[in-house]
């Protein structure tokens, strides 16, 4: 029989697990799921989200998931992160519009609605917006790193949702395997770049216009907006992407490090473009020790 000093230390270690988000299992994966929660409104249509909110104690730190699918498909339902939540983080995952409907930079003023949505619902539904990471594979990947590189930058802002007093900054970035800079694809990956079936090619216009330019393509390019002051960045790539090559992670990680900041590149061996490898052991360790060390 457990006396009232036995039961307050129990108590008391069971917090501090969930505090620290060690504590996993039937109690910690318990989750309030918001879906279809619209954030903005952009060409007549809602964008929404779904909330992943933890049973954990206190407000627990953000994570924003973008999907991937060439900037012309793919869906915020089932995120493959989702396993964070049973480590004390809520996570939101977004919708944005694609190539169809709006090209450039239609894509990173919705994702940065999005984020300034959350900021200004923080307080509604309990979790930390002080400190947000942001994540996404492949397209998504390319719009985490835009997010992490272009905070102030006013072209990229936008004018949609009702939280536009918010800020869009986010405070680490999780890439998985997006590219980061078209000029460069354009000379290393040229099929990929300048051909009607590449959703980067209708991402910068060129269904629209009938081409792309060089302009554009610096304009588009995470690489173009590194500084000092950027977030810290954790890639996954793996060694047989054939559809965004590697050397699109290498040289964001490689500008990161010049400047003295802190990016790490994971590579994951015989991988292709996706997979459940990459969110599974050991990188979702490693992507999970990532957001542990940086977070406040």
């Amino acid at each position: 029989m457990m006396n009232g000093k036995t039961i307050t230390l129990t108590l008391g270690i069971l917090a501090a697990l969930l505090m620290n988000g060690k504590l996993s299992g039937q109690d910690a994966s318990k989750l309030i799921v918001h879906r279809d929660l619209v954030f903005a409104e952009a060409d007549g249509k809602p964008l929404k989200l779904d909330l992943y909110l933890p049973a954990v104690q206190g407000k627990a730190p953000l994570v924003v998931w973008i999907h991937g699918g060439g900037w012309r498909a793919g869906s915020k339902a089932k995120p493959p992160i989702r396993k964070l939540t049973e480590h004390g983080y809520a996570l939101a995952s977004i919708s944005y519009r694609f190539t169809d409907t709006a090209v450039f930079p239609a894509q990173i003023h919705d994702c940065k609605a999005a984020v300034r949505w959350l900021r200004g619902e923080a307080e509604q539904f309990g979790y930390n917006a002080d400190w947000i990471t942001v994540a996404g594979s492949s397209a998504g990947g390319y719009l985490a790193l835009m997010l992490g590189v272009t905070d102030e930058v006013t072209e990229f802002e936008g004018t949609l949702g009702n939280h536009r007093e918010q800020s869009s900054s986010v405070q680490a970035v999780v890439d998985y395997f997006g590219p980061s800079d078209f000029v460069l694809r354009g000379k290393t990956q040229p099929e990929r770049a300048y051909t009607e079936k590449s959703g980067s090619f209708a991402l910068l216009g060129g269904i629209r216009d009938g081409q792309i330019t060089p302009d554009i393509e610096r304009r588009a390019s995470p690489a173009t907006y590194v500084t000092a002051d950027d977030p810290p960045l954790l890639v996954f790539h793996g060694t047989d992407d054939e559809v965004v090559r590697l050397d699109q992670s290498e040289h964001i990680v490689e500008l990161y490090t010049k400047l003295g900041l802190t990016a790490k590149l994971v590579v994951v061996e015989s991988a292709g473009h996706g997979g459940v490898r990459f969110f599974r052991d050991p990188n979702f360790t490693t992507m999970l020790k990532f957001l542990n060390q940086h977070r406040p």
